[in-house]
């Protein structure tokens, strides 16, 4: 139990608090503008109200301090110590969705659009986040039709003997064989810089200009084409309604329900929505310190900062977190609270948005809940399976083998259970022996741990399901179901000569006869989807180290060639095509390739012997 006599010797400064338990291990990790004004409110007479604060009061024994000299020094400690200790009381955020980001490097000789995952601080323009790849690809796909920017790496491009198709359809501008100038093209690159910022007014004005420039030069040629390119750009924003200035802004929606606390974030990039996203947060202390906590811990991952953030309520560390902001940045970022106008009818939306998430989440739950408890009836299960393991091998003729997990925690994919198994052990085509493998390497550390999962499936028969059972049998792994899931097979049916497609199976241990779940209902069709993920998942690594092999393959036994110059081949060209398509300069470009050495390869590579040395 802690002593509250120690609160009084609480230094009266900024810093960061750690609330410790029994065993040393830290519960609590949390910043204070008056460290000792903010940990006693915990301790307080009247004592808290909130169940979540008493019971992690209850449990503290100690409390370590650390001064510092500003709050957002205390700020940027409090993130550090969290990731550090990663304290079971502090948020965690979990998105609900992985987002992408449009980058764009304007001091590469030819910027070039890339779709990342994560903004780096590199000196490059981030725009977005789109809420998927696909989203983000398709607004690519518009954007090449009005600013035909190069769409493939540089290197790449100049190995071609003539430009790519894109060029064909208008849709890049070739800098890389010189069919435009390089000002010319810098102007295109900054026209899409503007036109993702939202900023299209300052861009048709800026065409005009050259536009009229042109004509007057008689360059009538550039002046139609800066005159097509304002009425695409019109056409295209025409229907898109401005409703947060013309800055980019997140804002930010605020939900208390219970025990849960949901956070909804729109994004407004050049005053228009461009998509949002949701955290659902388990929470009950103070509602202006979990935003602030959320705060400080979303914008201090790789996340596009904008120019403004409103929020639904004023937190001590608004100041400070701004200024952190902007130096990151490297522009100013403010934070705000408005508490009327568009801006504060805009967070109202963002705390609606926060709300019918909770709800749709608590729907979903309810569901998956149904789910989980039906298919822990029908396949008497011991456990309510709430984290899934799924397993698979992937192979051709014994080379490249490799092994699957992944895993499902209520139902939806945990990719931070997933996991890759490069076969070591195991010659030939055994597939059983390349499961035993995977498996006994899945748990042969700790048994599992409280990392266990309630239930295991394995991709096949009876046979397979009989390994697994061995390998927990063997490691005294008691309390984990498995079962094993057969695929439909297509059968002829003699009499009537028609083709037919049997049901799919579930093998349970002990048991001969297979379980046939209805094939469309709810319980097969997890399964299967578990199941398909960890054969996707496993074809894929095995595909990735077949096309690596493929490569090497063809350069085995080329006088001067070791793994390290393999190495650096494979990651030049990229594709066998591509190496085989390599004349010698290009060849010869490698850094650790000579020119004779190149020419050795190019006449390999086509079949001639090469010289003896």
């Amino acid at each position: 139990m802690f002593d509250t006599k120690r609160l009084t010797t609480l230094p009266d400064a900024p810093g960061v608090y750690l609330m410790k338990g029994n065993g040393g291990d830290v519960l609590y990790v949390g910043k204070a503008k008056n460290l000792r004004k903010r940990v006693r409110s915990y301790f307080s007479k009247g004592g808290e109200s909130r169940y979540h604060i008493r019971f992690l009061v209850g449990r503290v024994a100690d409390i370590d301090v650390i001064v510092t000299d500003t709050e957002k020094e205390a700020l940027l400690l409090e993130n550090t110590l969290i990731k550090e200790h990663r304290p079971r009381y502090n948020l965690d955020l979990r998105d609900d969705k992985t987002y992408f980001s449009l980058r764009l490097d304007m001091n590469e000789e030819f910027p070039r659009l890339t779709i990342v995952r994560r903004p780096a601080r590199d000196g490059a323009r981030y725009f977005g986040p789109y809420s998927s790849a696909s989203a983000a690809r398709e607004v690519l796909k518009q954007l090449y039709k009005l600013f035909p920017l190069r769409h493939y790496p540089l290197e790449t491009c100049r190995r071609r003997r003539r430009p790519c198709l894109f060029y064909q359809l208008r849709q890049c501008a070739a800098p890389c064989h010189g069919l435009i100038s390089g000002e010319d093209y810098q102007s295109l690159a900054e026209g899409a810089a503007l036109f993702l910022a939202g900023k299209n007014s300052d861009l048709t004005r800026l065409y005009r200009q050259r536009m009229a420039a042109a004509a007057a030069d008689e360059r009538y040629e550039d002046a139609a084409r800066y005159r097509d390119l304002i009425r695409a750009i019109e056409v295209t924003v025409e229907k898109q309604k401005m409703v947060a200035g013309d800055g980019d802004t997140d804002v930010v929606g605020f939900f208390r329900d219970a025990t849960d606390l949901s956070v909804s974030i729109l994004f407004y990039r050049g005053g228009r929505l461009m998509g949002s996203r949701n955290y659902l947060l388990d929470w009950e202390m103070d509602d202006a310190e979990g935003l602030s906590s959320f705060l400080s811990g979303y914008f201090n991952r790789d996340v596009v900062i904008p120019d403004e953030i409103l929020i639904p309520f004023t937190v001590d560390d608004t100041d400070p977190l701004g200024e952190l902001l902007t130096e990151r940045r490297g522009k100013k970022t403010v934070l705000r609270h408005p508490v009327r106008g568009t801006k504060a009818e805009l967070v109202r939306l963002a705390a609606r948005n926060a709300e019918a998430y909770l709800r749709e989440k608590r729907e979903k739950d309810s569901g998956m809940e149904q789910v989980l408890g039906e298919l822990k009836e029908k396949l008497h299960l011991a456990n309510l399976p709430r984290r899934i393991e799924c397993y698979d091998i992937s192979t051709i003729q014994g080379r490249y083998s490799v092994g699957s997990r992944v895993r499902f925690q209520n139902g939806a994919p945990d990719k931070a259970g997933y996991r890759r198994y490069r076969i070591r052990t195991v010659p030939g085509t055994d597939d059983f022996a390349m499961m035993h493998e995977v498996l006994s390497r899945r748990f042969r550390d700790g048994h599992g741990g409280v990392d266990r999962p309630d239930l295991i499936v394995i991709d096949g028969g009876m046979g397979q399901l009989n390994v697994l059972t061995a390998i927990l049998e063997e490691l005294g792994l008691h309390g984990i179901d498995a079962v094993s899931l057969a695929k439909s097979r297509v059968e002829r049916n003699m009499p009537d000569n028609e083709v037919v497609r049997s049901d799919e199976r579930v093998f349970l241990p002990g048991r001969r006869n297979p379980v046939v779940l209805r094939q469309n209902g709810a319980p097969l069709l997890l399964l299967a989807r578990i199941r398909d993920e960890a054969h996707r998942f496993a074809i894929t690594y095995h595909q990735k180290l077949r096309g690596k092999g493929s490569i090497r393959s063809i350069l085995e036994g080329i006088p001067g060639i070791g793994e390290k110059r393999k190495r650096e081949l494979l990651k030049h060209f990229g594709s066998i095509r591509a190496l085989r398509e390599a004349d010698r300069e290009q060849l010869a470009a490698v850094p650790s390739v000579s020119p004779a050495l190149a020419d050795t390869i190019w006449k390999s590579l086509r079949g001639e012997e090469p010289e003896a040395p």
